[in-house]
């Protein structure tokens, strides 16, 4: 800890591992059993705690709550973990618990992650790179988030549920069911609005790629087929896009292993 920044007044254990550059700010907590990367700061007020690991680069503002044991009435005190990876920015009050036995007994969050006041990750969920959780969006036990998600604030996801990677949820949304990846959904009762074509020019996506994207959310929401018709019309629209064929299998094979349902 010799290299690290740490305000005289905040409590680190010994046994705390903190890389080259920590800077630790006023009354922070960090608990023997988490290590923190180079370069991550960590802001006045916070407390890290329980078998947490957090990557390099980290921004960790004021007042955040990282690593308390789950909120889940099945826990027993197992050594189950958080793991957060590089230069994320997590703001203030946001809380992160780490996972249960009953699932794979680790919370995750990647890399280049934009979190936002108050955000709430619960245990054994699964954030992936690039998202972005507006304030106060709450991620129940055991949901899964994909890369490139957006959330507006105050969106409630219910646990078990997946999202895909580059969908986009509105403010407020209730998300009760899977949201299908390269999807816009909003609202309560949530609802499909579109595709995120947007997003996907933001982040390089072609005029094919999404061209054939947007014939797959038109076979999946706007054509009045079941499910299963839907995925067959899929696998068809797949081999008859060159550019865009992985993206159109990505949707199809999402729907397909949804276990809650897809928002439709």
């Amino acid at each position: 800890m010799s290299s690290s920044s740490i305000h005289p007044t905040a409590i680190v254990d010994a046994a705390a591992r903190l890389g080259e550059g920590v800077s630790v700010g006023p009354y922070a907590v960090i608990g023997p059993h988490v290590a923190i990367g180079a370069g991550t700061s960590v802001g006045a007020h916070c407390v890290i705690e329980g078998h947490t690991r957090i990557g390099a680069d980290n921004r960790i503002f004021q007042f955040a709550s990282l690593g308390a044991a789950p909120q889940d009435k099945k826990y027993a005190g197992e050594p189950t973990r958080l793991v957060i990876g590089d230069r994320n920015t997590i703001r203030e009050f946001c809380t992160f618990n780490t996972g249960t036995v009953q699932d794979a007994g680790v919370t995750t969050l990647g890399d280049d992650n934009w979190i936002m006041a108050y955000v709430h990750v619960a245990h054994d969920c699964t954030v992936g790179n690039h998202t972005v959780l507006a304030n106060n969006a709450t991620l129940a036990g055991h949901v899964h988030v994909g890369d490139h998600v957006i959330l507006g604030g105050l969106t409630g996801v219910h646990q078990f549920c997946r999202i895909g990677a580059h969908a986009m949820a509105g403010f407020a949304s209730h998300v009760s069911q899977d949201v299908p990846p390269f999807t816009m959904v909003d609202g309560n009762p949530l609802a499909a609005r579109g595709l995120n074509t947007e997003g996907l020019r933001r982040r390089g996506f072609s005029g094919a790629r999404i061209g054939a994207l947007k014939q797959a959310y038109r076979l999946l929401y706007r054509q009045g087929l079941t499910l299963q018709a839907a995925l067959q019309a899929l696998d068809a629209l797949a081999q008859d896009s060159a550019e865009g064929a992985a993206d159109v299998r990505q949707l199809r094979d999402f729907a397909a292993q949804s276990r809650r349902g897809i928002v439709r």
